[in-house]
């Protein structure tokens, strides 16, 4: 058997939560998933049919040298547990151990393995288990490197999938990052600041299945000149995982709101400022028909973000308020942020802390903060959607 023969062709993908779904709204997932991986597809430049096939997106690539690439692109759509750039062959014993034991002398050399097997189809199918393929290939995989079994922590994974005729053969598979495929839910509002939190929120959103209306709102004399800047190139990393949604920013401008508040609010400055910003999200979500808001605060994290000034802040608002980051701590954002790419964007002070008063509130009551804000702040907050402006991330 020939390197040419071991090259992978096609790339075999699958979904977790989505499958436990009824028919009628699994078939339904499945097509949006389809969709949106042929959309990343198009928009990394890589030419290739996408099928849906029994539990399974396959992904057909026109020119095989970018079978590894194309599993790789179809592991960042939401919905997709893993991605495999797969050999496709009869579904033998002889053929499946052939085919890992010569992928495992293609394969950089590594100290250890494990083979791991799934079979479906009638039972009367093959004359074989999925046992059997892990012992038998496992055992060919062994004689053809110098490699040593490891089911707990193996270097590497070689794998086996057998569906009714067919052997899909891998030793090779990419994370995905599971969730529901984006465009299933209704879409939800992410207030953007340029920090870490926000952008990985609104990631998390995406990933059970949600598109983003971005807002940004500017800080004004209380900003930095690259605030908007960084707040956008962050949407824009977001929105190379959404190429088929519309992912522009809705910039509104709040120095004069800011001004305001530190004119003539004290230690409930910032929390009237959160209330404001979540009045600007409520706007523009009844203008562009989200359901929601996302922020991406923790609980505690802040002095703004106790849990009495958040039932202080959330009392601005009709609509719900998600804070998927809200019992995360701060080390699993930033590592979440380096794993989709927001984080060095997200590198900068956001400027929000210019608000905060010397003496900021840790337990506010709801009366405490109306009666500290103008009468008609939260008003002006809304009718400030009136003057925004979209921003194409690509345009940066």
């Amino acid at each position: 058997m020939t390197v040419a023969d071991t090259h992978p062709t096609t790339v075999l993908a699958s979904f977790g939560e989505l499958a436990t779904k009824s028919r009628e709204v699994r078939g339904k997932m499945t097509r949006r998933l389809r969709d949106n991986v042929a959309a990343l597809l198009d928009a990394r430049g890589v030419d290739a049919t996408v099928e849906r096939e029994w539990a399974r997106i396959v992904v057909h690539p026109a020119d095989p040298a970018d079978t590894d690439r194309a599993a790789r692109v179809t592991a960042d759509a939401m919905g997709v547990v893993w991605a495999r750039p797969v050999v496709h062959r009869p579904a033998r014993l002889d053929a499946i151990r052939e085919t890992l034991a010569a992928l495992a002398r293609d394969a950089s050399p590594v100290d250890t393995y494990a083979v791991r097997a799934t079979r479906a189809g009638e039972a009367d199918e093959h004359d074989f288990s999925s046992r059997d393929v892990e012992r038998e290939a496992g055992s060919a995989v062994g004689d053809a490197t110098d490699a040593t079994v490891d089911l707990d922590a193996p270097d590497r994974t070689y794998y086996a999938e057998v569906r009714d005729g067919d052997a899909y053969l891998a030793a090779t598979s990419y994370e995905g990052p599971g969730g529901l495929p984006l465009g299933t839910q209704a879409p939800l509002v992410a207030l953007v600041s340029g920090g870490h939190d926000s952008p990985v929120a609104a990631y998390e959103m995406m990933r059970r299945g949600a598109p983003i209306v971005p807002v940004y709102v500017d800080l004004g004399v209380y900003g930095g000149p690259d605030h908007e800047a960084r707040a956008v190139a962050t949407v824009g990393r977001l929105a190379e995982y959404a190429p088929n949604f519309d992912c522009r920013v809705h910039v509104v401008p709040g120095g004069p709101l800011a001004e305001t508040l530190v004119e003539s609010v004290a230690d409930t400055r910032m929390l009237s400022w959160r209330r404001a910003l979540l009045r600007i999200a409520e706007t523009v979500a009844e203008r562009e028909g989200a359901v929601g808001i996302v922020t991406g605060e923790a609980l505690g994290q802040k002095s703004s973000q106790t849990a009495a000034n958040l039932a202080a802040t959330d009392a601005a608002v009709d609509l719900p308020v998600h804070r998927p980051l809200i019992a995360w701590d701060k080390p699993d954002v930033l590592e979440r942020a380096r794993a989709i790419g927001t984080h060095e964007d997200s590198s900068v002070p956001v400027g929000c802390e210019r608000l905060d008063p010397p003496f900021p509130e840790t337990g506010a009551t709801l009366e405490a903060v109306e009666a500290a804000e103008p009468d008609d702040f939260l008003d002006r907050a809304a009718a400030a959607v009136d003057d925004r402006r979209l921003v194409d991330p690509e345009s940066l």
